[in-house]
């Protein structure tokens, strides 16, 4: 396993990490800088982020600083209540893959989307194996243009307590049975984004990490889940905080085959977001060495 120990090349920091800072919405272009600023070599952001910021401009400033991505947030949310829906979600896929290349990202990262309208807390209808067919047909569809284009699709499985609202895709098994599905010469171009915070608790986990391999491990999300957790969204903990055996995960990571970035993604609310942007920045470069 790599000695992390020593610097924090592989790290990269999701941009939702600190997006929020002493409780305000911080920019993408003074994250990146503040990132640039502690030699920190990757970044995943996410669309919302750099749309308000300009596509070009955060190509352009990436490129400047020698910053790349460890993958690009997100693509997904397929289903949909009707033919029009569909249509739409493979259309704002297209252009995710499409921002993606721009970035020059590994891959463009799915949340796959689950019950339509469950967010807003009125799904438009609760036959959860409808939805997952939507899914499993919005990638292939996703996968066809993505294969022209040159854009590797990671599907992230998501915790089972998000499987009506956000990803009925729940454990790494499943996203890897539609991989193996659609693309079954293991092309390098479908694959997976392993989240521990999604994970860590499934007692297949090292079996379906050897499976895997390299060819599908595309990116690895880093944080630690708490205990008790206050908020189930927005209440991750920093790398050594919970109950999570990162390092022992890691090592089964790394024995497939991944030699990436470490990517750090917390959704901290009442915790990590309420600090200074600088303060989160460094303890994660220090975790990054100790705990992950």
């Amino acid at each position: 396993m790599r000695d992390f120990s020593q610097n924090h090349d592989w790290l990269s920091i999701n941009t939702a990490t600190v997006r929020k800072q002493r409780g305000a919405e911080v920019p993408l272009d003074r994250i990146i800088d503040q990132c640039a600023e502690r030699g920190i070599r990757a970044i995943s952001p996410w669309r919302d982020q750099v749309a308000a910021v300009g596509l070009d401009k955060i190509a352009a400033q990436l490129k400047a600083h020698g910053i790349g991505l460890s993958g690009y947030c997100r693509g997904g949310f397929f289903p949909a209540p009707d033919a029009a829906g569909l249509k739409a979600a493979l259309d704002d896929n297209r252009r995710a893959i499409d921002e993606a290349k721009t970035l020059n990202a590994p891959c463009l990262v799915l949340v796959v989307g689950a019950l339509p309208g469950a967010l807003d807390g009125q799904a438009a209808y609760t036959d959860i194996a409808r939805a997952r067919s939507e899914v499993r047909d919005g990638i292939a569809a996703s996968l066809e243009y993505a294969r022209e284009v040159g854009m590797p699709l990671a599907i992230e499985p998501l915790h089972p307590m998000q499987a009506a609202d956000r990803a009925c895709i729940n454990t790494l098994e499943h996203a890897l049975d539609i991989c193996d599905e659609l693309d079954a010469g293991r092309s390098g171009m479908l694959g997976v984004a392993l989240d521990i915070y999604h994970v860590w608790w499934d007692p297949k986990l090292q079996q379906q990490i050897e499976r895997a391999g390299k060819a599908r491990l595309l990116a690895y999300h880093v944080c630690d889940w708490l205990t008790p957790t206050r908020d189930l969204l927005s209440d991750r903990g920093m790398m050594g905080d919970g109950v999570v055996e990162l390092k022992k995960i890691r090592g089964w990571v790394e024995a497939a085959g991944f030699d990436g970035f470490s990517e750090v993604e917390i959704f901290s609310m009442l915790n990590w977001w309420q600090r200074p942007g600088e303060e989160t920045l460094d303890v994660c470069i220090e975790r990054h060495r100790s705990a992950v």
